[in-house]
C-alpha cells in the first residue's frame, strides 16, 4: 500500500484525530502555521478554541482533561507562548491531569544560537511534565505522539510538553499513522486487596482518604458501593470533593484549605487509614503534619496508580499499585463486615454535618446566604469551579456535590484558573449543564480577558466576582503573622459589571444580601440564553474567610 506524502503538521494533527482529541484550545503562533493549517482540514471533527493568552489557553486544556476524562490537548508558539502555557503545565502536574502541550519551536538549523523566541522546552518542562520533548524528525510523529497520549493518560495521569520546530511541521513525509494509544493502569493483586480488608476490618476507627487523578463515573461510583457496604468513613483531599457524594451518610469532608479543625482531630484519631488514589500531598494533611514521615504512626495502606508515588514520602503497611478504578471495582468486591465501628462512622459523619453550619457573616452581604441560594435554585449536575484563594472556601465549605465531575479547582493554587476553566467547562457542557465559577476580584484581573473567548465561541458560565478589593489570604496572613505591616495587598479595580458589558456579557453588581436572588435569577436567565453573566459581589475584607474575621485575626 502507497502512503501518501503529508507535511509534517498533517501527520500531527491526523494523530489527534486518531487519539479522539475533540477540541484543542490555542493561540496562534507563526512557529506552528503547518498545524494549523492540518487544523483547518479537521474542523468538522476537531474544533479549535481561540483563547486571549496562553496561560488561558493551558488552564482551558487542563479543565477539559479534569471534567472530561480525556487528554486535553493546548497548542501554544514557541519562547513568550511557553513560558505563559507553563502555568498550565505546573497545574496539571499537581493535578494529575491527562494533557499535552504542543508549542512551536524555531528551526531546527537555528537551534542553540538563541534564535528570536528560541527556548530549550525539554529543560524548561523537565521537571514539571511526565514527559518533555522536541520532535526532530516528521516520521517519528506518530511514534511520540502515541506515546504521548499514554503517558498523559497513563498510571498517574500528567502533562507532557512536546516541542515542534517550524521546519520539521513543514517538511513533507511519508509516513504510516500509529494506532489510537492504550491507556494502561495497573491492576492491585487480588492477595493484597484481600489483605487490604482484612487491615480494615480488624480496626476500630479506620478512615478513607480518597483523591488524585484518574477516576472515571464507575471508579467514582465502586469507591461510594465500598464505602457505603463497609460504613466506612471517607474524606477527600484538596478540591477532589466529587469524587463520593457529599449527602452519602460516610462522606467525612474535605481536607483541604477550608477544613474543619473536628476533621483533622478525627485523622488523629483513627487507627488506620486508607488512602486511594491521593499522595497525601502538603495541603491534604497539614503541611505533613497528620501523616507522620516516613513511617505513620497507625497503619496506613497506601493505593497509587504510580510506584514511584507507594514509598517517596511515607511507607505504608500495605502499598498497593493500582489505578483508582481498579482498586475501586476489587473493593466493591470484598464482602462487607459486620462493622464494629458504627458509632465512629456516625461521629465523624456528625462533625461534617456540625461544619456545615455557617457562622455569622458580618456586613450588608452575607456570603452564607448567597451559598444557601445557590443550593435552592442550582440543580446537583451544575460544574462548580473556584479559583485560588479565601473566597473558595464558601464553595468547598457549604456546597454539597452529589455528582461526580462537577468540580473544577486548581489542586496547585493557581490564580487566574477559574474564568478560563468555567469558558473551557461550558463550551463542553453547551447549555446541557449549568457552569458556575467563583473567583476574587485579583484572580479575575488576571485572566478575565477570557470572557472574550466565551462570547467567540457561544459559552455561558456564570461568574462570581468576590471583590473586596484585596489579596485576601495573603492580607490574612500578613495580618496574623506581622501585625499593623499590611503592605501590598490593597488593590483598586475596575467596574466589573461595565468590564463584563464591554465584552458582551451581563453584568450586575451586588452589595447587600437581599439584592442577591433577583440578580441571581437574571444572570441564570442571560446564562440560559446563551450569553455569559458576571455577577460582582462586593464583600467586606472585614469577612477574611468562612471561619473569622479580621478583627479575630488581630485579635490572635
Amino acid at each position: 500500500m502507497t502512503i501518501q506524502e503529508r507535511s509534517g503538521g498533517a501527520v500531527l494533527v491526523d494523530q489527534l484525530a486518531i487519539n479522539g482529541v475533540r477540541r484543542v484550545f490555542l493561540v496562534p503562533g507563526e512557529s506552528y502555521l503547518a498545524a494549523l493549517d492540518a487544523l483547518h482540514d479537521h474542523a468538522d471533527s476537531i474544533e479549535s478554541v481561540v483563547c486571549r493568552q496562553e496561560g488561558g489557553a493551558a488552564f482551558m486544556a487542563e479543565a477539559h482533561g479534569k471534567l472530561t476524562g480525556e487528554v486535553g490537548v493546548c497548542f501554544v508558539t514557541r519562547g513568550p507562548g511557553a513560558c505563559n502555557a507553563a502555568i498550565g503545565v505546573h497545574t496539571a502536574m499537581q493535578d494529575s491531569t491527562p494533557m499535552i502541550l504542543l508549542i512551536g519551536q524555531v528551526g531546527r538549523a537555528m537551534r542553540h544560537r538563541e534564535a528570536f523566541q528560541e527556548i530549550d522546552v525539554e529543560r524548561l518542562f523537565g521537571w514539571t511534565a511526565k514527559w518533555a520533548v522536541e520532535v526532530n524528525d516528521a516520521r517519528r510523529l506518530p511514534e511520540i505522539m502515541a506515546r504521548a497520549f499514554r503517558i498523559a493518560a497513563g498510571g498517574r495521569p500528567g502533562p507532557v510538553a512536546i516541542a515542534l520546530p517550524e521546519d520539521m511541521l513543514s517538511e513533507m513525509v511519508a509516513v504510516a499513522d500509529a494506532p489510537p494509544a492504550p491507556i494502561l493502569a495497573p491492576f492491585p493483586d487480588p492477595a493484597l486487596v484481600a489483605e487490604a480488608g482484612r487491615l480494615i476490618a480488624a480496626a476500630k476507627r479506620p478512615l478513607m482518604i480518597v483523591g488524585g487523578g484518574g477516576w472515571s463515573e464507575a471508579a467514582a461510583a465502586d469507591i461510594r458501593r465500598f464505602a457505603t457496604a463497609w460504613n466506612l468513613p471517607t474524606a477527600c483531599s484538596f478540591r477532589r470533593q466529587d469524587i463520593v457524594a457529599n449527602d452519602l451518610p460516610v462522606y467525612a469532608g474535605e481536607l483541604g484549605t477550608a477544613v474543619d479543625k473536628r476533621l483533622i482531630a478525627r485523622v488523629r484519631e483513627a487507627d488506620l487509614i486508607l488512602a486511594v488514589g491521593t499522595r497525601l500531598s502538603e495541603i491534604s494533611t497539614q503541611g505533613y503534619e497528620l501523616v507522620d514521615i516516613p513511617v505513620p504512626r497507625v497503619p496506613l495502606i497506601h493505593v497509587h496508580a504510580d510506584l514511584a508515588e507507594l514509598g517517596r514520602v511515607y511507607q505504608p503497611a500495605l502499598a498497593i499499585n493500582a489505578g483508582p478504578g481498579e482498586f475501586a471495582a476489587a473493593a466493591a468486591a470484598l464482602p462487607a463486615p459486620g462493622t464494629a465501628w458504627d458509632g465512629w462512622a456516625q461521629a465523624v459523619r456528625g462533625d461534617y454535618v456540625a461544619g456545615t453550619v455557617p457562622t455569622p457573616c458580618p456586613g450588608p452581604l452575607d456570603m452564607n446566604a448567597v451559598m444557601a441560594r445557590l443550593a435552592e435554585v442550582l440543580p446537583a449536575e451544575t460544574v462548580m469551579v473556584n479559583d485560588a484563594g479565601n473566597f473558595s472556601g464558601w464553595l468547598q465549605r457549604f456546597w454539597c456535590y452529589r455528582r461526580f465531575r462537577s468540580q473544577l479547582g486548581p489542586c496547585n493554587g493557581a490564580m487566574g484558573y477559574a474564568v478560563p476553566a468555567a469558558v473551557a467547562a461550558a463550551i463542553e457542557c453547551a447549555g446541557e449543564r449549568p457552569v458556575v465559577a467563583f473567583v476574587g476580584d485579583g484572580g479575575f484581573m488576571m485572566t478575565g480577558q477570557e470572557l472574550a473567548t466565551a462570547i467567540r465561541h457561544g459559552a455561558a458560565p456564570l461568574i462570581l466576582v468576590i471583590d473586596n478589593a484585596s489579596f485576601g489570604t495573603i492580607r490574612m496572613h500578613q495580618e496574623r503573622h506581622y501585625p499593623g505591616r499590611v503592605v501590598a495587598t490593597d488593590l483598586i479595580n475596575p467596574d466589573f459589571t461595565l468590564l463584563a458589558a464591554a465584552y458582551g456579557a451581563f453584568g450586575e453588581t451586588v452589595s447587600r444580601t437581599a439584592d442577591f436572588a433577583p440578580a441571581l435569577d437574571r444572570a441564570l436567565a442571560a446564562t440560559a440564553s446563551g450569553q455569559p453573566a458576571l455577577l460582582c459581589l462586593k464583600l467586606s475584607i472585614e469577612v477574611i474567610s468562612t471561619r473569622t474575621t479580621l478583627a479575630a485575626v488581630r485579635g490572635g
